[in-house]
């Protein structure tokens, strides 16, 4: 498999060379160039089937020029040592657990990948990579417990200041050694404009190698398409309805990638997109017309983007037809009343605790097997981070505040380390070129 920029189809790389530049040169995202057909890999892979393997069969039947079987499965083996879990919820609804990674939220699974491969590709070379990413609250921390100590990889987080929980702000703030956090005085937007800038400025990457690990890069959506094969393997022999998979969205990453495994042979029916009031892919699906606007702050704080990135990417999937992407993705939005009220009732009928962005995403999927046609449907609804990350919201939910995991809790008593920052594209480069520039190198 090769890439192509999502702006100029001329412009092709491979896997290797696509995961290190992060953003193509005319600042468009990599796009998978072909389509592999993996829908016969699928099919056979039997409900018993570790994650890791299935993982390495994939990733084999991806990029066979790049990782023969043993490599890939290796590969995979060291960056999953961790799986998603399915519960079921109702007769209908299922919760795909994607939060047992060491940050507790999805994102772990395309952050271990990415750093895996990124050390498979360094190895032996005398270069270095500096990983340059936003982060609207999980992100930050699932990249840097990936990368940290990785060798030939330094790392810089950017986070918008007093938008991400405590905890999350913990998380990604006290991992020093390669791991340095940036303190924006903005919003996610100002963040992602500041990567998107820099990546954009030739003379910077000509003296810093940027690269990106949000999902911005290739390399860290392509594996979040694993998990959904993984629900699909392990649901198909209980059940034998339609299955829909309903996703929280914030960037639109993690619907990407579950669109993409669906145009590689994964058997679903549809996807829900589901968002907190940040709602402009909805509403974009039933009008045709893509507004961004600037993001609005909500209990789901992941969510809060305003101008989702991999909406460039679906319309590369879909060929800029609405009607086609409106027939294979739904929109729904949850206010803050709603996103609250579904945390409360799931918590008192089934003792479950949610975080609020699949808090978000169960509210859609409620409402879509409440709408006509989709009765007979089962829906997956990804959860993506451990409710223990948002104690505040989740006590004011429901009155109690869920366990927290030896993992997460250890971090609180480690000092926040921040270098506080300008949300300016300028203050941004002068920090990396001062810090990881080719004269800071030598």
């Amino acid at each position: 498999m090769r890439f192509h920029s999502t702006r100029n189809r001329a412009h092709v790389v491979d896997f290797a060379q696509a995961i290190f530049a992060g953003l193509a040169p005319d600042g468009g995202l990599y796009f998978p160039d072909t389509e592999p057909n993996l829908r016969e890999l699928i099919l056979r892979a039997p409900e018993t089937c570790s994650f890791d393997r299935l993982a390495g069969e994939l990733v084999h039947g991806i990029f066979p020029e790049h990782f023969d079987v043993a490599t890939a499965l290796e590969l995979c083996r060291r960056a999953f040592p961790f799986a998603p879990q399915l519960r079921p919820l109702t007769d209908q609804v299922y919760l795909l657990e994607l939060y047992h990674g060491p940050s507790c939220a999805f994102k772990d699974f395309g952050a271990a990948f990415l750093a895996a491969a990124m050390e498979h590709f360094l190895a032996g070379e005398d270069r270095r990579a500096v990983i340059l990413t936003a982060t609207s609250g999980d992100t930050g921390s699932a990249v840097a417990r990936a990368f940290h100590r990785r060798p030939g990889i330094d790392v810089v987080i950017l986070y918008p200041s007093g938008r991400v929980s405590p905890l999350q702000e913990r998380q990604l703030t006290t991992v020093g050694d390669n791991v340095t956090a940036l303190e924006v005085r903005g919003s996610f937007d100002d963040c992602q404009r500041m990567v998107k800038t820099a990546f954009l400025d030739t003379e910077l990457t000509r003296r810093v190698p940027l690269t990106s690990a949000n999902s911005i890069n290739i390399g860290r959506l392509i594996p979040q398409a694993f998990y959904y094969v993984d629900a699909f393997v392990r649901l198909r022999p209980s059940i034998a309805s339609d299955i829909v998979f309903c996703v929280p969205s914030g960037n639109f990453g993690n619907l990407t990638a579950g669109v993409f495994a669906w145009r590689w042979g994964l058997p679903v029916s549809g996807f829900i997109a589901a968002t907190n009031v940040n709602d402009v892919v909805p509403r974009y699906l039933v009008s045709g017309d893509f507004r961004p606007r600037p993001s609005r702050p909500t209990v789901a704080n992941a969510m809060d983007v305003g101008d989702p990135s991999n909406f460039e990417r679906m319309l590369e999937i879909f060929g800029a037809d609405h009607q086609d992407m409106h027939a294979m993705i739904g929109g729904e939005t949850a206010t803050d009343e709603q996103i609250l009220e579904t945390m409360r009732r799931v918590h008192q009928a089934a003792g479950v605790f949610l975080d609020p962005h699949t808090a978000a995403g169960l509210c859609a999927a409620e409402r879509y097997l409440a709408g006509d046609g989709a009765s007979d449907a089962s829906v997956i609804a990804l959860a993506t981070a451990h409710p223990a990350k948002f104690p505040e919201v989740v006590e004011r939910a429901t009155g109690e505040r869920p366990d927290l995991p030896r993992r997460l809790a250890e971090v609180m008593d480690r000092p926040k380390k921040a270098i506080p920052m300008e949300p300016t594209a300028d203050a941004l480069s002068k920090y990396l070129v001062e810090q990881h520039g080719e004269e800071a190198q030598r």
